[in-house]
């Protein structure tokens, strides 16, 4: 089966520090990836690269055959969380997620409704995001991910701010994505929130990536 992203000895170094040591990985269509390691271990940094965020200084990613930064600026097709999901505080969530569809007009409210009742939030709430628990804002933020309908998934950190019952609520839906053939890569510094989820487990420490199982 064709690599749908290919990760091949990618080095990335900010000043003297190395973030993303001959980092190598290779991704097939249809499994969840996890990434564990500690914060600052470089997942962050390898998930942007992956996006065309930042740019390797050595190596390549081709994701669909196509190298980042050469043949493509920012690949199609991929929902991103990275880092704390941004949003209009004075607005509510349906407000914000329509807001930025208008980028990608082919995103019916309908769809938008659909992607928020599936992280558990209803789009009917008037509730404006600045009074959103951490967990509600996280729930939005895949809502806003997985409403283009991605091919592939790439979430940092997603169960953040969510209590035992969220957490095991977007264990479900990633399990849904992943039998509708949605490629995921999902990163943590808890191994318990992703090791039971994920078909393949990867850990990074000091920018270097190991395979766990």
């Amino acid at each position: 089966m064709e690599n749908l992203i290919e990760i091949q000895d990618v080095v990335k170094r900010f000043g003297e520090q190395t973030v993303l040591d001959h980092v190598s990985l290779s991704v097939t269509p249809g499994k969840i990836y996890g990434i564990i390691g500690r914060n600052g271990s470089g997942k962050t940094v390898l998930f942007k690269s992956i996006c065309g965020f930042v740019l390797p200084d050595a190596g390549k990613i081709l994701v669909r055959g196509k190298q980042v930064g050469k043949d493509v600026d920012i690949p199609q097709g991929i929902g991103i969380i990275i880092e704390h999901p941004g949003f209009l505080r004075d607005y509510s969530g349906f407000q914000n997620l329509k807001l930025l569809a208008r980028l990608q007009k082919k995103i019916t409210d309908e769809k938008i409704k659909e992607s928020i009742r599936l992280v558990g939030l209803d789009p009917e709430d008037k509730k404006k995001v600045g009074k959103f628990s951490l967990g509600m804002r996280q729930r939005l933020g895949i809502a806003q991910a997985i409403m283009e309908s991605p091919d592939i998934l790439i979430l940092d950190e997603p169960m953040n701010g969510l209590d035992k019952h969220g957490v095991e609520d977007m264990r479900k839906l990633l399990v849904q994505l992943k039998e509708e053939g949605t490629t995921i890569l999902v990163a943590s510094h808890n191994p318990l929130d992703i090791e039971i989820l994920c078909d393949e487990v990867y850990e990074m420490d000091a920018g270097a990536i190991t395979k766990v199982h």
